[in-house]
Formats: C-alpha cells, structure tokens, sequence
C-alpha cells in the first residue's frame, strides 16, 4: 500500500496555522488534500495534526484525519521524519495493514 501522509502541525512559529490560511479562497491545505484525491499512486492518505481547527478543515475537504500525536513531535523542534515515522506506524496499527510506501505530501 503506498500512504500519503500530510503533516499539519499547528504551532507554526512564523505563520501561526499556516496550512489552513485562505490563498486565492481556499485553505492553502486544501490544495494538498485535493492533489492527494486526485492522484493514481496513492492508495490512502491521511493528514496527521495536533490541532482540532485544522483536523476540521482537513475533514472538510474530505481527507481523513490522524489526530493527535505526543507532545514531543508537536514541538517546533520535532523532526519531520520522527513525526512521519510515528504517523505510519499508528496509521498500520490501527488498520492492520502494512504500508510499503510513504509519500508525504507537503503543505507549506
């Protein structure tokens, strides 16, 4: 299964919630979610967040949702790949299945 992930943290330090500001009336997050539905190598996508504002927008646009993480990959200084790597494993967990590819899909 190849996953794709979007990893909206809401503590942005530059731009505070930075993947659902408007750009050209739409959250910039949208966006992303839309090239996920659109895309053909992507069996499943998620957006992993810690912030129930963007967890509701995501759902508004029709991704599904992975909300919560621990506090320590919430952190500015959490790296993406930690964050990532727990994102799969819970994702594999909760759905019994096994992820052999990993395409993260950016919102910034």
């Amino acid at each position: 299964m190849n996953l794709g992930v979007t990893l909206a943290r809401g503590g942005s330090k530059s731009i505070p919630k930075k993947n659902i500001v408007d750009l050209a009336g739409i959250p910039l997050l949208a966006y992303t979610i839309q090239a996920a539905q659109r895309s053909k190598l992507i069996d499943h996508y998620i957006v992993n967040t810690d912030c129930e504002e963007i967890a509701e927008v995501a759902r508004k646009y029709g991704a599904e949702v992975q909300f919560g993480r621990p506090e320590e990959l919430s952190a500015d200084t959490a790296s993406s790949g930690d964050t990532l790597k727990y994102a799969v494993e819970r994702f594999e967990a909760e759905t019994n299945s096994q992820v052999s590819i990993v395409t993260e899909l950016m919102a910034t």
